[in-house]
């Protein structure tokens, strides 16, 4: 005796539906908006995950070069100077690296927002279009 019971997630909803007609509600049409949406939110998904890896890129590549200028400092302060010469040398290095970690954090930041944007247009625009739909089904239904 097979214990293999249906998979609730085989049913297919639109076969259930074919055949009904409710005269309000165009159920094609609505199973159409479905897809459109879906495949909105599949493409906003795929801009979110491309956004993610510019910017865990662009972070590789900055803490690689954040460690390279550190290696640079660990040699320059090896060197013998003056106690008025390393102060300097340490200041000026302070002073470029604050300036380094503000840009660099400014540049992730700007790749973030614009993957954030890229997607939420997206949206928006789907958004607008299923607007229109709904009106353009209410209109057809009215007439």
């Amino acid at each position: 005796m097979s214990d293999a019971r249906p998979n609730f997630f085989d049913f297919d909803m639109t076969k259930m539906f074919a055949d009904f007609r409710f005269r309000p509600f165009d159920v094609e049409a609505i199973w159409a908006a479905q897809r459109r949406n879906l495949e909105a939110f599949s493409q906003v998904n795929q801009l979110v995950v491309e956004g993610v890896q510019a910017v865990a890129r662009r972070q590789i590549e900055l803490t690689r070069e954040t460690f390279e200028g550190f290696s640079i400092l660990l040699r320059d302060i090896a060197q013998p100077v003056s106690p008025e010469d390393r102060i300097a040398k340490n200041t000026d290095y302070a002073k470029q690296m604050l300036e380094k970690g503000v840009n660099h954090g400014r540049e992730v930041v700007s790749i973030a927002a614009k993957a954030g944007a890229d997607a939420a247009e997206v949206l928006h625009k789907r958004a607008t279009e299923g607007l229109d739909e709904i009106r353009a089904t209410a209109c057809k239904t009215a007439a």
